[in-house]
């Protein structure tokens, strides 16, 4: 990746908090945490602008913008097709904020931008074909095809967390329509719903008694009490990882990556979730296919970030070269 001399801007906008950092070519030169996101699109722009304007206070050298969002996005545009979390939809973002700050602004998915992260700094570097998986609340997809960024016709590709891995099972979240997609089978949210039913199975496990003394059972309960040898919640488990592992087989098979690498939240529980998945991987896709390691992401919370000042360094290049 041919990058420019001058620090860029990252921000990673989720639903209930914003990151933002300054990358001065491999290292994170500034970082500050905001709260709260907003409620309504004039307060989300007010926050990204305040933030960016006090990151440029602290680093002047700042050149340009990467923004991450949890969202469907049309690059070429800079406009979030649809958004779950935030009201963003339609919001002419980039627009918006560039006419605020006075600098460049590249906005892209969440997802992607944690796979340029990967790629460029972290358990893939160096890898030019890489599929990112970010397992939390739902699952977010990344793609990098020979080493870029692949984002279909208009940049809205790459929902690999809504690829069918079981046609009759459970309904999707949010605006998709289908049933039993990856997310819907493996995300966190999924991890916490078997996570219940085992519980009322088990009464005699540590899940089991946490419901029965009326604590909620989600991803980050299971999680605590794999980590803490609970069999019960382990099973659990090897029943997401397993899922997880039929869909990181058909990526296998499709894009033969050098590496699929897993973050996101549920990547705290390491091998009781990758293990599973690295299995279905070897037993079902084809050779070589089924030698694609799976790999665990390195660079945490912090890669949407990283990956967002990534894409404004790239595209800061790029215009170089075209100008020159």
């Amino acid at each position: 990746m041919n990058e420019p001399a001058s620090e860029t801007i990252g921000i990673d906008l989720g639903g209930t908090k914003l990151l933002i950092g300054v990358l001065d070519g491999t290292d994170v030169a500034w970082e500050n945490r905001e709260a709260s996101t907003g409620q309504n699109e004039e307060e989300l722009v007010e926050l990204i602008v305040r933030e960016v304007n006090a990151a440029r206070e602290a680093r002047p050298g700042a050149a340009a913008v990467g923004l991450g969002i949890p969202a469907t996005i049309d690059y070429a545009r800079g406009v979030a097709v649809s958004a779950v979390n935030l009201p963003l939809a339609e919001l002419p973002i980039r627009d918006r904020v560039e006419a605020e700050v006075g600098l460049p602004v590249f906005v892209d998915n969440d997802a992607n931008l944690a796979a340029l992260a990967e790629y460029t700094y972290g358990a893939a570097r160096g890898m030019p074909e890489v599929v990112m998986l970010t397992v939390g609340t739902g699952i977010g997809g990344g793609l990098i095809l020979g080493g870029e960024v692949y984002r279909g016709a208009t940049g809205a590709g790459a929902e690999l967390g809504h690829v069918v891995i079981q046609a009759d099972g459970p309904p999707c979240q949010g605006n998709c329509p289908n049933h039993g997609c990856v997310e819907s089978l493996a995300s966190g949210t999924a991890l916490g719903r078997e996570g219940r039913a085992a519980a009322e199975s088990a009464p005699d496990s540590a899940l089991g008694k946490l419901l029965a003394a009326g604590q909620e059972i989600d991803g980050t309960a299971v999680t605590d009490a794999a980590l803490a040898g609970d069999a019960t919640s382990i099973a659990v488990f090897e029943l997401i990882g397993s899922r997880l592992g039929v869909a990181c087989a058909s990526f296998a098979n499709i894009f033969q990556p050098n590496a699929i690498v897993v973050g996101g939240g549920v990547i705290r529980a390491g091998d009781l979730l990758l293990e599973p998945a690295r299995r279905e991987v070897r037993e079902r896709a084809l050779r070589p296919m089924n030698e694609t390691p799976v790999l665990a992401a390195t660079l945490g919370n912090t890669a949407g970030m990283i990956g967002a000042a990534a894409l404004a360094r790239l595209e800061l290049g790029r215009l170089a070269r075209r100008e020159g």
